[in-house]
């Protein structure tokens, strides 16, 4: 089986544990002070805020902001789940705009449309790892006063027009097994604001910027030095991460071309893709269905997910939730209902991007 995905440590990061286990302190300490440092070198970020997972990167960056009951955040309702929990963990109300074909990330001009008196942030998510049109966002803030909260949980060292993910307000990342860059569990915030960035600190300890000075309700969102002793070493490779998974996309895209039913993604001009997953669409003039397409993939040995079957609200847990306001999104629904992940990861082979391709083409075209 081709996995879809996989994780692999090396030498580095052994090393790196295994100083810290000796070193007899394991909770947030210096190994976390220097994942913070290189992330925000990485980003041209002024701090870098480490937290114990991406989750709680949204809900404290959210929080930082000062978001609360009443006020409305509008994001993608195409998203992991994580990013409507989190505004929904602050008490605030999510509303949404609907996405693009060409990127899968939110259309400004549907941003726009929503933006209403309670707006208080815009919160666009860089699904997959292709940053959304972050100037007309930005544009769309700057007039009507609000923040922005970039979700870019799969878009590490993503880049618009030269500017990083993370860059056009608050950046809030994801550091799970699954990532680019991964730690197991643990997530990343950035931000050039010096008061934002102290309230994070003194926020996810407790609210103690000095041991049993306690300066806000706070909580404990830390970091361990074990978790950031697996970060650090990947960061010293990241470029040649992405090199190999953009050599990957390319070779997939080619490969792909012309199949009855597949429309490959693109990175879009002016930004750089990090192809955390490498999504095609499925569409009605392939030979079988999404479902019938991935279930057919791995009994040939080809690992696939959908990301994500269905919009926030489509689910029981938020169908009639009160701070859930659904907006017309016909985009995003035709999206969900075709998508398809493909292997794209760094460890793939040249055997392995020929038997993807020559997979997808038979099962597209109705041969397997």
């Amino acid at each position: 089986m081709i996995p879809i995905t996989t994780v692999k440590f090396g030498p580095e990061e052994e090393r790196e544990v295994l100083e810290v286990l000796r070193s007899g302190s394991i909770a947030q300490g210096p190994k976390v002070a220097q994942l913070e440092d290189e992330f925000a070198r990485m980003h041209d970020a002024k701090h870098a805020i480490a937290v114990n997972n991406g989750t709680t990167a949204l809900v404290a960056s959210l929080q930082a902001l000062g978001l609360g009951p009443g006020d409305e955040v509008i994001t993608s309702p195409f998203t992991f789940v994580a990013t409507l929990n989190a505004i929904l963990e602050t008490g605030a109300t999510a509303t949404f705009a609907d996405i693009r074909l060409d990127d899968f990330n939110v259309d400004p001009e549907s941003v726009a449309a929503a933006v209403g008196p309670r707006t208080k942030v815009l919160l666009p998510v860089h699904l997959y790892g292709q940053m959304a049109d972050m100037e007309p966002i930005s544009a769309i803030a700057e007039q009507n006063g609000l923040r922005i909260l970039e979700d870019a949980a799969q878009s590490h060292g993503a880049t618009y027009n030269g500017r990083y993910a993370g860059s056009y307000g608050i950046g809030s990342f994801s550091l799970y097994a699954t990532k680019n860059l991964t730690t197991g569990e643990g997530g990343l915030i950035t931000t050039d604001d010096d008061a934002i960035a102290d309230t994070l600190r003194v926020m996810r300890n407790q609210g103690m910027r000095a041991r049993y000075v306690y300066e806000m309700a706070g909580h404990n969102y830390r970091l361990t030095d074990l978790q950031a002793a697996l970060g650090i070493p990947q960061l010293a490779r990241y470029a040649s991460i992405v090199a190999a998974r953009k050599r990957n996309a390319a070779r997939l895209i080619e490969g792909l071309a012309g199949v009855p039913g597949i429309v490959t993604p693109q990175e879009l001009p002016g930004r750089s893709h990090v192809w955390h997953q490498f999504t095609v669409r499925v569409t009605e003039e392939a030979a079988v269905s999404r479902d019938e397409f991935v279930a057919k993939l791995g009994e040939a040995g080809v690992g696939a997910g959908v990301y994500y079957p269905r919009l926030l609200w489509d689910y029981d847990a938020y169908r009639d939730h009160p701070n859930v306001i659904k907006r017309d999104a016909p985009v995003a629904e035709q999206v969900a209902s075709q998508v398809v992940s493909l292997p794209v990861h760094n460890s793939l082979s040249d055997e392995d991007l020929d038997t993807i391709v020559e997979t997808v083409a038979a099962v597209a075209g109705g041969h397997r």
